[in-house]
């Protein structure tokens, strides 16, 4: 990838709402040169899609949690991803390697609520679960630097 398109993605990563002018401004490109690398770039599938981000405190689920989840069978069949798909609860599901088969983002009202959705999960998926409890989050969503930097600054070698 053209050092110009990391460019591009870090400052919409950054600001998903940011208009064609701000990036050529951005990047000292024109604004249909910028036009047309966000379009190849969101047909190449390095622009997945565009989102908001959301308070959790301010729409009632203020608890995040981290579920670790191993099958009880290690026989059974490895579908716990489709099995535990209609939680809406359940934010993200990544592949792990190491002890567990799976670690699930969950995001809840309350400690109660977060022991029903582990007997949900439970159940549903006929696994073991292992909770850890989310107390802060400094930072997350943050977007990639472009190749050549670090931490913001431009690279001194150039």
């Amino acid at each position: 990838m053209e050092e110009i398109d990391r460019c591009i993605v870090t400052l919409l990563a950054r600001d998903g709402r940011m208009s064609f002018t701000d990036l050529a401004r951005e990047t000292g490109l024109s604004v249909s040169a910028v036009h047309q690398r966000v379009r190849r770039l969101e047909k190449r599938g390095v622009l997945r899609g565009y989102a908001a981000l959301v308070d959790y405190d301010a729409v009632g689920l203020p608890l995040t949690a981290f579920v670790s989840i191993k099958p009880i069978d290690p026989a059974a069949a490895d579908d716990a991803p489709e099995r535990l798909a209609h939680l809406s609860a359940v934010e993200a599901c990544h592949s792990v390697a190491g002890d567990e088969s799976y670690i699930l983002k969950v995001r809840v009202a309350s400690p109660i609520a977060l022991e029903e959705l582990l007997n949900q999960i439970r159940t549903a998926a006929n696994v073991s679960t292992r909770t850890t409890v989310v107390l802060s989050t400094p930072y997350e969503h943050r977007p990639p630097e472009p190749v050549g930097t670090e931490a913001g600054k431009p690279d001194e070698r150039a």
